[in-house]
């Protein structure tokens, strides 16, 4: 296997025991990282624990109102020069000591432009995330390229930055991430690359324990933000309708509550579903929603300022 080198970001805010067991978890890996890049929004909330008097480990902070989810991400990336960068979220946590060796695999395939980790559901996450889970990141890997668009449709430029790794030679060629976005600031960039005839890989074996229990009013938000940036980008969205993908998810999901002996959890589905689709049904007709609305919709307020 070729030796890239890797450096790391995880944008931080108000971090909690996921996070250090990330930074334990980190310091296990196999695979070389050569820097770890902690974007933390306020200092006033790091932990004072000593990782940033780490070697390899270099602190940045920011105002609240300076956070973006592509801005922050490529203001990092731009002062890493490491031949891979990997993305990461406060709260994935490493299943094991191999998600940095495997996700660098995947870029020995030359067309692999981006590489994402599978996302296991936590101990307490509820029976339909954590069927969500299993749906999103199945457990055979893929690799997919502008062929597959067709089969996979909005699957294909599919990709987290909850764990998600890129080639940087590809990502400073196709600008990064948007400088600006309220949300989806993976899948935009995944799109050029696919657009690009570059591939995105989905390693089923580097896994990152990452789930959450949302309320139905936090999915209408989410969802509202998720709308949003896809209104914002139709030459990448409009690529593939996400309904059909969203629909055929629900199906799926009452079917194994069926199957698991759970069917009255099928008006649980059906309601959480509906605040789902609302929330993105709004968030594809912003435009036309007056702006106190919109702020009480949204997720990323700042964002609106």
């Amino acid at each position: 296997m070729k030796e890239y080198t890797v450096d790391l970001v995880v944008p931080v805010y108000k971090p909690d025991e996921k996070f250090d067991k990330l930074m334990q978890m980190l310091q296990r890996q196999t695979y070389p990282i050569g820097k770890i890049l902690l974007m933390n929004t306020e200092e006033e909330y790091f932990p004072k624990r000593g990782y940033e008097e780490l070697p390899h480990v270099e602190v940045r902070h920011l105002r609240k109102e300076e956070f973006d989810h592509g801005g922050t991400r490529h203001s990092a990336a731009s002062l890493l020069d490491g031949d891979l960068i990997l993305f990461l979220t406060q709260d994935a946590i490493p299943q094991d000591e191999y998600l940095v060796e495997r996700l660098a695999v995947a870029f020995e395939d030359k067309q692999v432009a981006a590489a994402y980790a599978r996302q296991l559901p936590c101990r307490d996450c509820g029976i339909l995330e954590r069927y969500t889970r299993s749906f999103n990141y199945p457990e055979k890997s893929s690799v997919k390229s502008m062929e597959d668009l067709q089969t996979y449709g909005i699957k294909t430029f599919f990709c987290s930055n909850v764990c998600a790794m890129y080639r940087r030679s590809v990502y400073e060629k196709l600008g990064g991430f948007e400088k600006h976005t309220i949300f989806n600031e993976d899948m935009i960039l995944a799109g050029k690359i696919i657009q690009d005839g570059g591939r995105i890989a989905y390693v089923a074996e580097a896994a990152v324990i990452h789930s959450h229990n949302y309320g139905n009013i936090e999915q209408l938000r989410r969802n509202f933000d998720l709308a949003v940036s896809q209104a914002e980008h139709p030459e990448i969205f409009g690529m593939a309708k996400s309904e059909s993908e969203g629909i055929r998810m629900v199906k799926q999901s009452a079917k194994y509550l069926m199957e698991i002996g759970k069917p009255w959890m099928i008006f649980k589905l059906t309601t959480n579903s509906g605040f789902k689709y609302i929330g993105y049904c709004l968030g594809k007709a912003y435009r036309k929603l007056p702006k106190w609305l919109i702020l009480r919709l949204t997720m990323n307020r700042d964002y609106w300022k």
